[in-house]
């Protein structure tokens, strides 16, 4: 819209600087009156259309975004359902990532106090399913903890 009315004031201006370059000023207002009414016509159909696109537009990204976590969160419970396998392989890295983030701990800074604070904050049981180092090669078709280890862990990741 913006862009409409710069463009439509720059018009008029080189509309009427044209006419008034020329020796006959009796066109000067009939030329600046045409060059307006060509600008408010643009102007009242970028409007009209304009906010019934950009309506939609942002509806459906809105439905996108919200199709798109939907099931990426419908698939991380699948995966904390699934083997311990699965569980190494997606959540884990997923959940270490965000106790990094969320504690600010680097294992690679300091691996004793991230260990600590890793135990401190899930207790020993949990911590063994987000411990970066804690992958088994072997165990493909073990259980995995489930989703409410998953959710457990999650919580307590929010509370701090």
């Amino acid at each position: 819209m913006n862009k409409t009315i710069s463009l439509g004031v720059c018009l008029i201006v080189g509309i009427e600087l044209l006419a008034l370059s020329q020796h006959d000023r009796r066109w000067v207002l009939a030329a600046a009156g045409i060059g307006l009414a060509v600008v408010l016509l643009g102007l009242r159909r970028a409007l009209a259309r304009g906010f019934d696109a950009g309506a939609e537009a942002g509806a459906d990204e809105l439905g996108d975004s919200l199709r798109r976590w939907l099931s990426t969160t419908e698939t991380t419970i699948r995966w904390s359902e699934a083997t311990r396998a699965d569980w190494d392989r997606h959540l884990r890295p997923m959940l270490a990532r965000r106790y990094e983030i969320t504690t600010g701990q680097r294992q690679s800074k300091d691996p004793a106090a991230f260990h600590a604070t890793g135990r401190m904050l899930f207790g020993a049981e949990l911590w063994e399913w987000v411990n970066p180092n804690n992958v088994r090669r072997s165990g493909d078709r073990e259980p995995g903890p489930g989703r409410a280890a998953l959710e457990e862990i999650l919580l307590r990741l929010e509370q701090v």
